[in-house]
C-alpha cells in the first residue's frame, strides 16, 4: 500500500490561564511574561483568555467602559507583534476593537511568528445574560468564520459564547483549520455555584470536546481565572478556569485548575488526526443535500408534512 504523505508537521500549542486585575497595564504585562513561559517550554502557537487585558467589564452597563476599546492594528497589536517576533511564536491576542464611534466588538487578532498581524476574528454570538451584558458593548461580527494559515499550522479561532454553537465550530473546521481555539471568560454566578456550578461547568466541557469529536479537530479552550466584582454587581462572577486541550477524539492532554494561574501545552499530531478522519469519518457521510432547514431560526412542523 502506498505510504500516504502528509504536507503539513506537527506543531505544539500552549494556553496561558491567568487572572485580571483592575490595571490594564498590569495585565498586559503579566501576558507577555506567561507568553515567554510557555515558548520556554516549546509552544508554537499561543492564546490568551477573552477580553485579557482588563476586568470583565460586562457585568453593568456603564458607557465609559468603552474608553477600554482600541483600534486593530492599535497600542496592543503593536506591543504583542514584537512578543511574537522575539519568541517566534503566533499569538491569538483577544483585543476590545473599536472599530469605530459606536461601533465595537469583540475581537481576536492573529499575530504570526514574524510579528504580522495575519487575521482578525469578530465574536459571532453575542449573549445578553445577567452579568453578561455583551449586546450592549459588541456588535456581532461580520467577518464570518475563518481559518488562519499561521507559520505553524492553519487554526481557527471562535470567542466564549461562540463555544456553545456547533455551526461555528463546523465552518470553521470545514475552512480547514486543524485546532479550534476558544478563548473565554466564563464562570459562576457566586450565589447559584452550590446548586448548578458543578453542571454548568461540565457541560461547558461537554459541548467543546463534542467539537473536537464530531469535527476530527483538535479544541484548545483557555480561560481566566479569581472573582471580579463591578459596582453594579456587588455578587461578582468567579471564573471556573478549568482551560483544557481536547484531541480529535475529545481525550482531554492537558486541563487547568479552577483556581490557579496555569501554563498549559500539547502537541498537535497531524497523522493522529488524519487516522481518526479515516476510522469517524463523520464529514465524509454529512448529508449536505438534507440542511437547508439550518438557515432558518426555526422550522414549523406543518411545512415538513406531506399535503
Amino acid at each position: 500500500m502506498k505510504k500516504v504523505h502528509l504536507p503539513k508537521k506537527n506543531y505544539t500549542i500552549g494556553l496561558v490561564q491567568m487572572s485580571v486585575s483592575a490595571h490594564v497595564d498590569q495585565n498586559i504585562k503579566k501576558a507577555i511574561d506567561r507568553i515567554g513561559l510557555v515558548a520556554q517550554k516549546g509552544a508554537e502557537i499561543i492564546c490568551l483568555p477573552e477580553l485579557f487585558s482588563s476586568r470583565y467589564f460586562c457585568q453593568s452597563e456603564d458607557p465609559a467602559y468603552f474608553d477600554l476599546a482600541e483600534p486593530i492594528p492599535g497600542p496592543t497589536t503593536k506591543i504583542f507583534s514584537a512578543v511574537a517576533k522575539k519568541h517566534r511564536v503566533t499569538l491569538i491576542v483577544p483585543i476590545f476593537e473599536r472599530r469605530a464611534s459606536g461601533v465595537y466588538h469583540n475581537s481576536a487578532a492573529i499575530i504570526d511568528a514574524d510579528g504580522s498581524l495575519i487575521g482578525l476574528y469578530r465574536k459571532m454570538h453575542i449573549p445578553d445574560d445577567p452579568a453578561y451584558y455583551e449586546k450592549y458593548y459588541f456588535s456581532p461580527g461580520d467577518l464570518g468564520f475563518q481559518a488562519f494559515n499561521t507559520t505553524y499550522g492553519r487554526i481557527g479561532t471562535l470567542i466564549c459564547w461562540d463555544q456553545w454553537y456547533p455551526e461555528g465550530a463546523r465552518i470553521t473546521t470545514l475552512l480547514g483549520a486543524s485546532t479550534l481555539f476558544f478563548p473565554t471568560a466564563i464562570g459562576w454566578h457566586p450565589n447559584e455555584k452550590a446548586a448548578l456550578g458543578a453542571a454548568q461547568r461540565d457541560a461547558w466541557q461537554t459541548v467543546q470536546r463534542g467539537h473536537a469529536i464530531a469535527n476530527g479537530t483538535y479544541v484548545a479552550a483557555v480561560n481566566r481565572i479569581g472573582l471580579e466584582k463591578t459596582s453594579t454587581n456587588a455578587s461578582g462572577i468567579e471564573f471556573w478556569g478549568s482551560s483544557f486541550i481536547a484531541d480529535p477524539q475529545g481525550v482531554i492532554l492537558a486541563e487547568a485548575s479552577v483556581d490557579k494561574e496555569e501554563l498549559l501545552i500539547a502537541e498537535v499530531d497531524l497523522k493522529h488526526q488524519e487516522d481518526i478522519l479515516r476510522n469517524w469519518p463523520f464529514l465524509r457521510d454529512r448529508r449536505i443535500d438534507a440542511y437547508s432547514g439550518m438557515t432558518q431560526r426555526f422550522l414549523e412542523e406543518e411545512k415538513w408534512r406531506k399535503k
